[in-house]
C-alpha cells in the first residue's frame, strides 16, 4: 500500500499531524501499536487531570463548612475515581478514532519498523506483517518512564505512573520519587485521598526547572496540606522484599529508611527510539533523541521526527504544533518555526503552576537588567471569594526596553491565566500594554496586570 504521508504514533503530536496532512489534501495512514492517542490521551495528560479532579472535588467537599456548606463524612471512593478517569481516557480515545474517519486516515494497528526512508514494516499483534510505502513518514514514537537502576519498575510495589493511576487499591502511604510535574501531580492526588505522601527530591528544591519563588510556594502549600517533603535526597536502594517497600535515602545528615506501601518513580522520560530502524537508516540521534531541525526534518530526506522522541520539551502541545508543522512543512507550506522559548508549562496539582520565558536567574543570567513585580493572591478579591489565596503572579520584564521576559504563576486556575502570558510574548507586547489593557474584575486574571504594575511602581492594590 503506498502513501503520501504515514505517521508512525497517534499521540498529540502524531494524530494532528495525520490530520493536517489530509487537510492539505495528502493520503494519510497513522500506524499505532496501542490505543489512538497515546500516551498523553490514555494514560498521562487527561486522566490524570481527571483524577485530579475527583481530589479537588473531595477537597471541596471537606472544607465545605467554609463555604457555609454542611456536609458530613464525604468519603471517597477510590475505586470509582479510577473508574471515571479511565472511563474519559476511553471517551477521548473514542473521539481519535471519529477524526481519523472523518479525516479519510487510514489507522493500521501494529509496531512500525523502517526498512527506508519511505517504506514501514507493521507487525500486528498476530504477528502478520505489511510493508507500506510513503513518500514522507513522520515519526511520532512519544516516550516512557525513565527506570533508574536503583528503582527497578516491578509494577506492584514500585510503580510509574501507568500504574499509578489504576492501582487495585488505595495505598495507605507512598513514596514519590521525583518532584516534577508527574511526580508533584500524584503527590498531590495521594494526599487528598488521605493517602501518606512522601516526596523525595534530588534536587535542592521541588519543580526544580520553575522560578525559585514558585518552587519555595509549592513546597510551603504541599507541607501545609501534609506531604512530606525531602529535597537534596536520593533513593540509594529499595527493599521490596516485604509487605510494601524500604527506601534507603541519602540526605544531607545522613542515611534513613523510609517505609511505605508502593514507591512511584517519577524520575523522567526516555524517548522510544529502539528498534524502529533507525541505525540502519543512519538517522542521527543525539542524547538518546532523533536530531531534526527547525521544521522537524531529520537528515534523512522525507523523514521527519516530533514530539517526546525529539529534543524540544517533552510536551503535549508541543507535540501538537510539531506534528502540524512537520505536516505543513513536508506539503510545500511556509512555516514560522516554534519560539521554544515561549513555550508555557503547566503543573496540575493544587495550587497550580504555570510558566512561560525567563526566570529570574535565567534572566540575570542572560545580562538583562530587569523590573520583578509579584502580585499575590491574598489581595485578589476574586481569591478571596473563592477561598483560594494561596500563591502569587510574578513577572519579569527588560528594565531598559519593557520585554516581557518571563511570567510564573502558583495558585488557583493559573494553567488557564498563563495563555495571556505567552500570546502577550509572541505578538511582543511591553510592559506598557499590559498596564493599559482592562481585565475583568473581579477575576483571578487581574493578577497578571497587577504584577505588571507592581514592577513599574504603580500598583493600587496591594
Amino acid at each position: 500500500m503506498a502513501y503520501d504521508v504515514i505517521v508512525l504514533g497517534s499521540g498529540p503530536g502524531g494524530y494532528p499531524a495525520a490530520i493536517r496532512a489530509s487537510q492539505l489534501g495528502k493520503k494519510v495512514a497513522i500506524i499505532e501499536r496501542e490505543s489512538l492517542g497515546g500516551i498523553c490521551l490514555n494514560w498521562g495528560c487527561i486522566p490524570t487531570k481527571a483524577l485530579l479532579k475527583s481530589a479537588q472535588v473531595f477537597e471541596y467537599a471537606k472544607h465545605a463548612a467554609d463555604y457555609g456548606i454542611k456536609i458530613e463524612n464525604p468519603l471517597a471512593e477510590f475505586d470509582s475515581v479510577i473508574k471515571r478517569s479511565r472511563g474519559i481516557a476511553d471517551k477521548m480515545s473514542k473521539g481519535v478514532t471519529f477524526l481519523m474517519k472523518k479525516n479519510k486516515i487510514d489507522v493500521i494497528i501494529g509496531t512500525g519498523k523502517l526498512i527506508s526512508a519511505n517504506k514501514l514494516e507493521v507487525i500486528a499483534a498476530d504477528g502478520t506483517k505489511q510493508i507500506l510505502d510513503a513518500t514522507n513518514i513522520i515519526i511520532a514514537t512519544g516516550a516512557r518512564a525513565r527506570e533508574l537502576p536503583v528503582l527497578p519498575i516491578d509494577g506492584e510495589k514500585i510503580v510509574e505512573y501507568r500504574k499509578a493511576m489504576v492501582l487495585p487499591k488505595q495505598p495507605k502511604s507512598i513514596i514519590v520519587c521525583g518532584s516534577g510535574a508527574i511526580g508533584c501531580e500524584f503527590a498531590y492526588f495521594y494526599n487528598s485521598m488521605n493517602t501518606k505522601v512522601t516526596i523525595v527530591e534530588y534536587m535542592p528544591r521541588i519543580v526544580p526547572v520553575e522560578d525559585e519563588d514558585i518552587s519555595k510556594e509549592l513546597e510551603k502549600q504541599f507541607k501545609k496540606q501534609g506531604i512530606t517533603i525531602m529535597t537534596n535526597s536520593e533513593v540509594l536502594k529499595v527493599d521490596t522484599s516485604g509487605e510494601g517497600v524500604k527506601a534507603t535515602v541519602k540526605t544531607a545528615t545522613g542515611d534513613v529508611i523510609l517505609e511505605a506501601d508502593i514507591l512511584l518513580s517519577a524520575v523522567g522520560i526516555i524517548a522510544n527510539i529502539e528498534n524502529i530502524g533507525l541505525e540502519e537508516l543512519g538517522v542521527k540521534t543525539e542524547k538518546g533523541k532523533i536530531s531534526v531541525d527547525a521544521y522537524g526534518q531529520t537528515n534523512i530526506k522525507g523523514l521527519y521526527a516530533i514530539g517526546d522522541c525529539t529534543p524540544g520539551q517533552s510536551l503535549a502541545h508541543v507535540a501538537g504544533k510539531e506534528g502540524i508543522n512537520a505536516a505543513e512543512h513536508l506539503c510545500g507550506h511556509k512555516v514560522t518555526p516554534i519560539d521554544y522559548n515561549n513555550i508555557p508549562g503547566c503543573t496540575y496539582c493544587t495550587p497550580e503552576v504555570a510558566s512561560v520565558g525567563y526566570t529570574e536567574k535565567a534572566a540575570k543570567e542572560a545580562g538583562y537588567e530587569i523590573k520583578v513585580g509579584k502580585f499575590p493572591f491574598v489581595a485578589s478579591g476574586k481569591a478571596t471569594a473563592g477561598g483560594a489565596t494561596e500563591g502569587f503572579v510574578k513577572v519579569i520584564f527588560d528594565a531598559k526596553y519593557g520585554e516581557f521576559l518571563g511570567c510564573h504563576m502558583i495558585g488557583a486556575s493559573v494553567t488557564e491565566m498563563i495563555a495571556e502570558a505567552v500570546v502577550a510574548r509572541k505578538l511582543e507586547t511591553t510592559a506598557h500594554e499590559l498596564l493599559n489593557a482592562i481585565h475583568p474584575h473581579p477575576t483571578m486574571s487581574e493578577g497578571l496586570k497587577e504584577a505588571v504594575a507592581v514592577a513599574y511602581g504603580e500598583a493600587t492594590d496591594v
